[in-house]
């Protein structure tokens, strides 16, 4: 069942994008897009009918928010089928689950009249028809399907391939632009290649309404975030107690390849992503590269918790001030993980560095 979680949370981003950093802010031109399309929504819910065979009458059928994975609505099954109402904000992952079970049916819900058929014992085979939103997911489904691999943790990235699904999802965002499937495709492209100014182009050309939706927020956020330290500029400097009070400053980390890794024990996505940066830590810290853990954790229990059971072993600091933290004010840091990478000069030499574009950028510079 551990495997299933952890597909899903890799196949789903929105799940594990980022923890962000909330805040109060004043009106914008993206704000206003947010109240006109939650006013849009209000006049027009979502409509679920459901048939699905297997399960007797009664069963409880819930449909989960994607995020945190708690009941959104519930009904109960009459003759085989189930009614599921209610309105959206911005079309977002859901799933729909019988009788409280760990296997679902995974929907890209808007608010759309939807009609769902199924069998007890085949739900990731059930036919959803009625939504345009997932209609495009299914359509990007398929072009991900064959280079799911290399979304993997750990996974030894083919070069070719990555540049034929780079292609598939670029044609996908340029002839989808009102799709608010076609952030998720910009988000598997940054994976693959972390070209900033490729993922702002991309982002530039979607519709207002998508560039707001979690998933297309998470994007602007991550471009933001790019701007405020080019690549190739030294890394400022910083000090910072490590577990046991001794001050380290980054300068002592000259010489060789390091992993500036923004992350805490309460950021779930951070978790996640902790054994990717695990693999690449095994893999070349014989060949100078180390990472530095920056926690945005407030009490120091968890933060060493997570370190021993993550298996975290290379240096950690923080003065346990949650977001509050020195560092990540330093670098205006507002959702977690993010990393930089530096190289043995101090030069920042790629950003935002997850999973398979972390093993590919290591890669191309250990292999000289």
């Amino acid at each position: 069942m551990m495997k299933k979680v952890s597909l899903f949370l890799l196949l789903f981003p929105i799940i594990t994008i980022a923890q962000n950093k909330k805040k109060s802010t004043g009106k914008s031109p993206a704000s206003n897009v947010e109240a006109k399309l939650a006013s849009s929504n209000a006049s027009k819910g979502y409509s679920i009918n459901g048939t699905i065979e297997g399960y007797p009458d009664g069963t409880v059928v819930d449909l989960l928010n994607g995020n945190n994975r708690m009941p959104e609505t519930t009904t109960k099954l009459i003759n085989g089928k189930f009614l599921l109402n209610g309105k959206v904000e911005a079309p977002d992952f859901k799933l729909i689950t019988f009788d409280k079970s760990q296997s679902y049916i995974l929907l890209f819900l808007d608010n759309s009249d939807i009609t769902i058929s199924a069998k007890k014992d085949e739900l990731n085979k059930a036919i959803v028809t009625g939504s345009k939103t997932q209609d495009d997911f299914m359509v990007y489904s398929r072009i991900t399907t064959p280079f799911e691999p290399m979304f993997q943790q750990g996974a030894v990235i083919d070069k070719e391939a990555a540049k034929q699904c780079i292609y598939q999802l670029i044609n996908f965002v340029e002839n989808n632009k009102s799709s608010f499937i076609s952030p998720l495709a910009i988000y598997r492209i940054n994976q693959l290649n972390s070209d900033v100014d490729m993922i702002e182009e991309l982002y530039s050309k979607l519709s207002e309404e998508v560039k707001v939706s979690p998933i297309g927020s998470y994007i602007a956020q991550q471009i933001n975030d790019s701007k405020k330290d080019p690549l190739g500029r030294v890394i400022p400097d910083f000090e910072q107690a490590d577990v046991n009070g001794t001050k380290v400053n980054i300068k002592s980390f000259r010489g060789q390849y390091v992993l500036i890794d923004f992350w805490a024990s309460w950021c779930g996505p951070c978790r996640g992503e902790n054994p990717n940066v695990v693999n690449a830590f095994n893999k070349y810290k014989d060949k100078g590269f180390t990472v530095l853990g920056i926690s945005l954790d407030k009490t120091k229990d968890p933060w060493i918790e997570a370190i021993s059971h993550d298996g975290l072993t290379w240096t950690h600091v923080s003065d346990l001030r949650g977001w509050s933290n020195a560092v990540a004010q330093q670098f205006g840091i507002q959702s977690i993980p993010q990393n930089f990478l530096v190289d043995p000069s101090g030069v920042v030499i790629g950003k935002n560095l997850r999973g398979a574009a972390l093993e590919a950028k290591l890669e191309s510079i250990f292999k000289k």
